[in-house]
């Protein structure tokens, strides 16, 4: 078996077809072949089944060896007996069918939205994922803006890294992960990674009002508990105990489910004690039409549609912000509970089911009154 690390005994070797192997560990290999002088990594796995990869022409020993290293290893690694190698596509879908055999049917319908949307019809859902790039995907994300906001585009990304991540590292599919790694975009997000916009008492009304009745006690009960548009939407008749409305969200890698209970005031109990009126246990509070639970994209549609309406009628500063979404609702809320009601951060990260710091980061710049007035009444000494 030849030296392949010796470049003179590299220009020795005869002139084949079949390359010229030399063995790196069990089963792994690489090889020269002598005419074109092009560089070649084979595997063998457990199912017996031979693997090759090209790793290109021009190369030095070291720079072919370390290339064939990163893709042997990725085999090597592999959670499962036969390694996968095929499209976007067919990574995203094996995460999909995962969802579905654990019984996440909620969260593989969305993850399939968003797939459709965004990948399926683009260049990219047919590229290899063993080949992809780093640059195939910030390309991918470049062509996915259409007037979409960073937060929006970033969500989408999101989804998209988690399921090949996971078609990697679960479902043997050969891909690097660091090419679908991506810096996010910059915006201005709360911990929920929504922007953080604020209105007005008189802009809120005005929002519930232009809104059809089901959106309108949606949006209602986002303003009373500051709750994200998600959490309430899961949140059940059986969660209310006439006092406290149970949410929960995930959150954290892997996601965990957090688990909170806010206190209502008085208005808030007596909104949801309406809401509730004649509803099973298990019912959802709010919904589309009657029965079907909120989704995302419809609490979207619905608040753009409330806005188009009340500004088709509204003139100069009455008109509402384009850009607003239900989590106006929440960060009103927040923000409205630190400025005007003095009620402390601590209280409120546990009321809201987020932290000090994203308070800090997301809110306190937003209302710089409330610590003139503070400051105002210190005497110095």
């Amino acid at each position: 078996m030849a030296d392949l690390s010796r470049k003179r005994d590299r220009e020795r070797l005869a002139v084949r077809r079949e390359p010229h192997w030399q063995r790196l560990t069990e089963g792994a290999y690489i090889g020269f072949r002598r005419g074109p002088d092009t560089w070649i990594a084979r595997y063998r796995g457990r199912d017996g089944r031979q693997q090759y990869k090209q790793l290109g022409e021009a190369l030095e020993f070291d720079e072919a060896k370390a290339r064939a290293e990163v893709w042997l290893g990725q085999l090597a690694g592999s959670a499962v007996r036969t390694v996968k190698r095929d499209t976007v596509r067919a990574a995203l879908q094996s995460y999909l069918n995962d969802l579905r055999e654990h019984g996440r049917t909620d969260a593989a319908k969305e993850a399939e939205w968003r797939f459709k949307k965004t990948v399926y019809t683009d260049p990219l859902a047919d590229t290899s994922l063993e080949q992809a790039t780093k640059d195939d995907f910030r390309e991918w994300r470049e062509r996915q803006k259409n007037g979409r906001k960073p937060r929006s585009l970033n969500r989408h990304v999101r989804s998209v890294v988690a399921a090949l991540n996971h078609a990697v590292k679960e479902a043997g599919h050969v891909g690097n992960p660091t090419a679908w790694s991506l810096k996010p975009l910059a915006d201005d997000v709360e911990d929920d990674g929504e922007t953080a916009v604020f209105l007005t008492p008189e802009q809120r009304k005005a929002l519930v009002a232009a809104a059809t009745p089901f959106a309108a006690a949606f949006l209602r009960g986002l303003e009373l508990t500051g709750a994200r548009p998600q959490e309430l939407a899961a949140a059940t008749v059986g969660h209310f105990d006439g006092e406290q409305l149970r949410l929960a969200h995930r959150k954290g890698k892997p996601p965990k489910l957090r688990v909170r209970h806010t206190v209502l005031g008085p208005e808030g109990i007596a909104f949801f004690e309406k809401q509730t009126a004649d509803k099973l246990p298990g019912a959802p509070i709010f919904t589309e039409d009657g029965e079907q639970p909120w989704r995302r994209h419809m609490w979207a549609r619905t608040v753009r549609a409330a806005i188009k309406a009340h500004n088709k009628k509204a003139k100069g500063s009455a008109r509402l912000p384009v850009g607003v979404g239900a989590y106006a609702m929440r960060h009103a809320r927040i923000s409205e509970l630190l400025q005007i009601h003095g009620v402390d951060p601590l209280t409120i990260a546990a009321q809201t089911g987020t932290s000090l710091v994203m308070i800090e980061k997301a809110y306190l710049r937003f209302i710089p009154s409330a610590m003139r007035e503070k400051l105002a009444g210190v005497k110095e000494s």
